[in-house]
């Protein structure tokens, strides 16, 4: 058998902070399928474990917030992180949990404010939303609102692209260094707004005809963590993020008996990025 003599150098890490999902289709498994398609190693701290499939959520229970710090401390004390990634948290005593331990970490944080899933189940208790907004976004590199979290954080309503630098800087005034407002919900082109206070980038992309889009906004942040952890300045990660994602959402694929995922896979799958029908 020949000897390996070469020193093989670890890609850029990225730590998810979230909950799984049975289904594969978002939480950490969409994060991890990311990180591993956009060339860096996913590490994952689990918060909550869901019965999900593509019908909804069944059912959740969160994790003790013991197990999340020792996981937690486990990867980043040994391993290192170059950017972290949350999601799915929970419940007041998790985000506090998990702001606490993000407050000593020096790598960028993306921050998806998980409230609802696709199909309109609550992921977040209702009172941990205050301690979303006191402790864990002023910790965010980058925010990832979409306009129903924009509304269940900070009140603003948008019902097009004029309402979104307002929305930006609604949230941009609860803590953030960046924050960028989806406006997938909005008719037209898919349009997304990234604010810091005075840079202002719009990133724009078709819309298509695939309702198997589960999982799209875990996707999104974790490929921006992925690119911020190999270099890239906030406006390009999101760039980069955007681009992968809408082709992801372009190759979404039917799956169980209704909503499937976006495809993580879909560079190395080669695909054409035809919508398939469903």
């Amino acid at each position: 058998m020949a000897e390996i003599t070469a020193s093989h150098q670890a890609p850029p890490r990225v730590l998810t902070v979230a909950g799984s999902d049975s289904g594969g289709g978002a939480g950490i498994q969409a994060d991890l399928k990311a990180m591993l398609a956009l060339g860096v190693h996913g590490m994952s701290v689990i918060t909550a474990v869901t019965a999900q499939n593509s019908l909804g959520v069944q059912g959740y229970w969160e994790l003790p917030a013991e197990a999340v710090r020792a996981q937690f401390r486990s990867v980043v004390d040994d391993i290192g992180v170059q950017a972290v990634k949350t999601g799915m948290l929970a419940s007041v005593t998790l985000v506090e949990t998990v702001s606490e331990l993000l407050a000593g970490v020096d790598a960028p944080v993306v921050v998806d404010p998980v409230g609802v899933s696709k199909h309109g189940d609550a992921l977040l208790a209702a009172e941990a939303v205050a301690t979303v907004r006191e402790r864990l976004l002023p910790l965010a590199t980058v925010a990832t609102p979409n306009l129903h979290e924009v509304a269940q954080l900070t009140g603003a309503r948008v019902t097009g692209e004029e309402d979104m630098r307002t929305a930006a800087e609604a949230v941009l005034a609860l803590g953030p260094r960046w924050v960028l407002v989806k406006g997938g919900h909005l008719p037209g082109r898919a349009a997304d707004l990234l604010f810091d206070g005075s840079e202002e980038h719009w990133f724009r992309s078709e819309r298509y005809d695939n309702r198997h889009t589960h999982g799209t906004g875990c996707t999104l942040a974790s490929a921006i963590a992925a690119e911020l952890a190999k270099g890239q300045d906030v406006p390009g990660a999101v760039a980069a993020a955007k681009e992968y994602v809408t082709g992801a959402i372009r190759a979404g694929f039917p799956l169980g008996a209704g909503i499937g995922p976006v495809d993580h896979a879909w560079r190395q799958r080669g695909r054409s990025g035809e919508a398939p029908v469903g």
